[in-house]
Formats: C-alpha cells, structure tokens, sequence
C-alpha cells in the first residue's frame, strides 16, 4: 500500500479545511494553496477546532500533526506532492484552469483526486492534456468527520489509480465505494436528493410542516439508515425468510407509494416556505449552535460504532 506521505489540498473553503485538518491528524504533511484573503487564518483555525473531534474518533497518530504549508500558487503547492485533493469551487471552467495550471508542475505518479460533487469525472477530464491519474474522490462535509467518500475512474484511468486511492482513503479512516457509471450526483448525493424531493413535496400538499418532516426522519428511519442501508434493513426485517418475502409481502404497498411520490422545483414560493419552516424549527437556536449540536450527535455515534472494516 503506498503511504503518500506528502500531500497537497487546493481549496481552503469548508471541504478543503476539513480534508487538511484529517490528513494533519493522519500525518501527513500538507501544502495548501487559497488565493482567497485570510485562507491560512482561517485553515488554522479550522484544523485547531477540529482537532479534538479527531482525537476522540482515534484518527490521531503518533506523530501527528503532519507540517501545514501554504504556498502562493497551486503549481508550487502540488510539486512535491504525492496525491492531491482538489477542492476548489463547483465551476467547471475555475477547476479546468487548475488543471492546465498544475499538470506540468506534478510529480511523476502523483494522483490527482477531485472532490467535485455535481460535476461529471468524464467533463472534468476534458481540462487534462492525460487525465489518466486524475479520479473522482468526493467525500461528504465535513470530511474530517463523515467517512464516506465516492471513488471513480473509467476507460481513460490507468490501471491501479483507483485501488491505490481507495487504500490512502482507507488508511485516514474513510469508508469507501466505487461509482461504476457516471451520472449526475454521483450516488449519495442522488439519494439524498431523492428523499429531500418528497421531503419538498409533502411540505407542498400540506402534509405535514418542514420540522415534523425532518423529525420524521431523524427518530425514525435514520437512525437504522446510520447503522445500515435501506436494502439490508428490508432484508432483516422481513424475518427468517429476508427480502424475497418483504419483496413480494410489500411490492403492492412500495408500487403504490412510488407512483404517488412528487415533483417539485425550488421556485421563490416554495424556497420561501422552506426557509419559514426551517426558522421555525431552529428557533432562538444559532447557526453554531446548531452545527455542534449535529457535530456531536455524529460524533457520539460514530464513537458507538466503531470503525467499520472494508475487504
């Protein structure tokens, strides 16, 4: 397994802050390159804040943290880099220009992982001269704390980019799974996607207000959801027999629902209404408060269950 010991975070917003912070707590030494004002604050801020998350969920090693370097241009930052994690803005044209920037300037074998989450592997690699050790690596906010992360390559990938990625993901405590076909989204963010829709359109008819809704969610199904996926649960639940009897016990039910789910769009009405409902359900709570509060529920049960091993 190869260590990639140095390197590189292009972006310093909220994704790229948080990826700098875990591969510090991993060891490993870090370039950044912002050309925002105040993006070396406002990293070293984040990964201090961070730090004791990191910590209590043993992501901490030994000889951490690794040496936190900023550099003035993306070309210097990704020189001596052994894998970089691209985390700039979600604009195809800003992110082809990183690349024409930065290909000459890498070292031979570094892997290029983008953390893009709406935008497609095969338009992305349209702004390489050879693509073929640049992947999709997406993780989900904040990386340093929600292990999932999104691996793809395709036909234009050189063969091994996208196991030896997998292994430095696994290695910094990243779940894993691979995107076999591009489509837009990926996969979670379409599932999430998915079930915000309905989310939307209950609100719309009435059905129930913004906070019940969410409710529904977070002491209902996502609590199994956070131990295991929605096919596994249907398997366990249908007893002795498994999802060949929850299938044909329940396809009449799920038929019905499905041809009944709705279709909206975020017009300024319904923007509008969302925004109400969500206030509603904050209440005199702050944006930070509110953010800690998530962060240390994740936290909590992350620690209960424990590091989850991948083959």
């Amino acid at each position: 397994m190869e260590n990639f010991p140095d390197v590189a975070v292009l972006g310093a917003g909220v994704i790229g802050a948080s990826w700098a912070a875990l591969l510090l707590a991993a060891g490993r030494d870090v370039s950044l390159y912002d050309p925002a004002e105040g993006a070396e604050r406002t990293v070293r801020e984040y990964v201090k804040n961070a730090w004791p998350t990191l910590e209590q969920l043993g992501l901490v090693v030994v000889n951490a943290p690794g040496e936190l370097r900023f550099h003035s241009t993306a070309a210097k930052a990704v020189e001596k880099a052994d894998f970089i994690q691209e985390s700039v803005p979600e604009r195809l044209l800003l992110k082809h220009e990183l690349y024409s920037v930065i290909e000459p300037a890498l070292k031979s074998g570094a892997i290029v992982a983008t953390s893009a989450s709406g935008l497609r592997l095969s338009e992305l690699q349209a702004g390489w001269r050879d693509p073929a050790r640049f992947i999709l690596g997406h993780p989900f906010n904040p990386p340093h704390l929600i292990p999932l992360v999104e691996i793809m390559g395709n036909d234009r990938t050189a063969r091994g980019v996208v196991e030896s990625a997998e292994q430095f993901y696994r290695s910094l405590g990243k779940t894993t799974i691979r995107v076999n076909r591009e489509v837009p989204g990926h996969v979670a963010n379409r599932l999430q996607a998915a079930l915000w829709r309905e989310a939307i359109y209950l609100m719309t008819i009435g059905a129930a207000s913004v906070e019940d809704i969410d409710t529904a969610i977070w002491a209902g199904p996502g609590l199994r959801w956070a131990a295991m996926g929605p096919t596994m649960l249907f398997h366990l639940g249908a007893g002795e027999q498994g999802l060949a009897a929850f299938c044909e016990r329940y396809a009449d039910s799920f038929h019905r629902w499905w041809d009944d789910l709705g279709s909206v769009r975020l017009d300024p009405s319904t923007i509008a209404r969302l925004v109400a409902g969500v206030g509603a359900e904050a209440g005199t709570r702050t944006r930070a408060e509110l953010c800690r509060t998530r962060d240390e529920l994740i936290l909590a049960m992350l620690k209960a269950t424990g590091p989850r091993r991948q083959s």
